[in-house]
């Protein structure tokens, strides 16, 4: 009974920390969605300016959420991750004061910085505290409150954008973070290094710094500037060189042999990047078709959007324990098949589209990415071993920031070659919608791409405990 009551104790501020912190690393994001016009309106600039905002934000989360997640292996989760949320809180307070756009993107790129570090731990911080049968459970109630925190961004985003303006976005951002930490710091349990004598891999974690950053910064700049494609092919020579490297040294930064080895392991994070990369910016894309063409204000917005992120708040919960009995990579599978099916429908969207059909459509995807990501993470989590946890969710959370950055990235060049430099305010809603056409055309094309990557894994043999 004892043990019992100190493992509560235990796990109690654990799910707590976990908890706030995907929320608010999702909410900051799904709320500023609905300020994106106001921005660029404040601050004069272009769309594909303001894009960065959202971009630059996902950029820095890709590149360090690995080397961060090896880090914290090796010298404690818990001071990387209460670290991360100190950045974050330090960076939500500088962007509520931001005096101009670049300031305001500079803020949003640090403050990717400690998401990065606070996305390689959380997840393996919270299910190092429970027993592997109650993985899928824990799970579910962590991406739940992601979904929450997507829920609540456009709503309370909404609500607050119009009646206290953006920077209010910021400073709830900035509360919450204060309270986090001092619970983090105060009750999160120690995490202990490994002590196995492994050091850091330097030289593997530059060259791969180096190559998230150039593929990442040219798919994203693709239409701003004019080398972009160079970078992109000098960061996929470098990942050559990376897995050569990573292979020959006896302590890499990611064990590229389990990628080889493990195809549920590989297909499960190449299932999750497909699956991010093709959703992300769908809530992005509404945000502004409802404020610009549609011609509602950022409250109504919000209240429209808010359909797809709360059918997730209420099913990831019940998907992550349904995950533990039933298999989770045909869990995936099925919601992958149903985001497909979401982004399909919003091909055929119109200056006319009834609000109805909108709402209806977010749900499907909503249903969709509640039966995919938590079954998705407790798959990746099961196919290896507990000591590599960090590695393991920082590698999970890397290709949803890739996923992201290259969602958005799709979204920016075509936004820049059908919109050039012009504002959002400027912009004809017929060129809006033309450019959510090519988009959802693109998206629901990935999205199918990664149902067949998702139905090709299968489940192992027996989970690694």
């Amino acid at each position: 009974m004892g043990n019992d009551t100190q493992a509560r104790n235990k796990q109690l501020p654990t799910i707590l920390v976990v908890v706030i912190t995907s929320f608010i690393t999702t909410f900051t994001g799904s709320a500023l969605n609905l300020s994106i016009p106001a921005i660029g309106d404040e601050f004069q600039a272009s769309a594909a300016m303001v894009g960065w905002i959202v971009t630059g934000y996902i950029l820095a989360a890709a590149v360090l959420a690995v080397p961060f997640g090896r880090l914290a292996d090796l010298t404690g989760r818990k001071r990387i991750l209460t670290t991360g949320i100190f950045i974050f809180a330090l960076c939500s307070g500088g962007a509520a004061f931001a005096q101009s756009i670049g300031m305001l993107l500079f803020f949003r790129v640090v403050q990717g910085i400690g998401a990065a570090m606070i996305f390689s731990t959380n997840t393996a911080v919270l299910i190092s505290a429970f027993l592997p049968e109650k993985r899928g459970k824990v799970l579910g109630y962590s991406i739940a409150s992601t979904y929450i925190g997507l829920s609540a961004g456009p709503v309370v985003g909404g609500l607050l954008n119009h009646h206290l303006g953006w920077r209010s976005i910021f400073i709830l951002t900035l509360l919450v973070s204060v309270l986090v930490f001092c619970i983090a710091v105060k009750k999160l349990p120690e995490s202990n290094a490994q002590k196995d004598g492994q050091g850091i891999d330097i030289i593997g974690n530059i060259l791969y710094i180096l190559m998230i950053t150039l593929v990442m910064f040219g798919l994203s700049s693709v239409s701003t500037f004019a080398y972009s494609k160079l970078l992109v092919i000098a960061g996929i020579i470098l990942f050559i060189i990376f897995i050569i490297h990573e292979l020959k040294t006896a302590h890499p930064i990611i064990e590229v042999r389990l990628f080889a080895h493990n195809i549920g392991y590989t297909f499960s994070n190449l299932a999750a990047l497909m699956n991010y990369g093709a959703t992300f910016a769908l809530g992005y894309l509404l945000s502004i078709y409802l404020q610009v063409v549609v011609d509602f204000d950022s409250q109504t917005a919000g209240l429209i959007l808010i359909s797809q992120p709360l059918v997730m708040a209420i099913l990831s919960p019940y998907a992550g324990r349904l995950s533990d009995r039933v298999s989770p990579f045909k869990l995936a599978s099925f919601g992958m098949g149903l985001c497909a099916l979401g982004l399909f429908s919003f091909i055929f969207i119109s200056e006319d589209y009834p609000i109805l059909l909108i709402v209806a459509n977010l749900a499907v995807v909503g249903v969709g990415f509640a039966f995919f990501s938590s079954p998705n993470t407790n798959a990746v989590m099961a196919c290896v071993d507990k000591k590599d946890y960090g590695v393991a969710s920082s590698i999970l959370s890397t290709m949803r920031s890739i996923g992201h950055s290259t969602s958005m990235a799709i979204v920016t060049v075509i936004i820049s070659r059908q919109m050039g430099s012009a504002t959002l305010n400027d912009a004809e809603p017929a060129q809006i919608v033309e450019t959510m056409h090519i988009a959802f055309i693109i998206f629901t094309i990935v999205c199918a791409m990664g149902i067949f990557i998702s139905l090709k894994r299968k489940q192992p043999k027996q989970g690694i405990e």
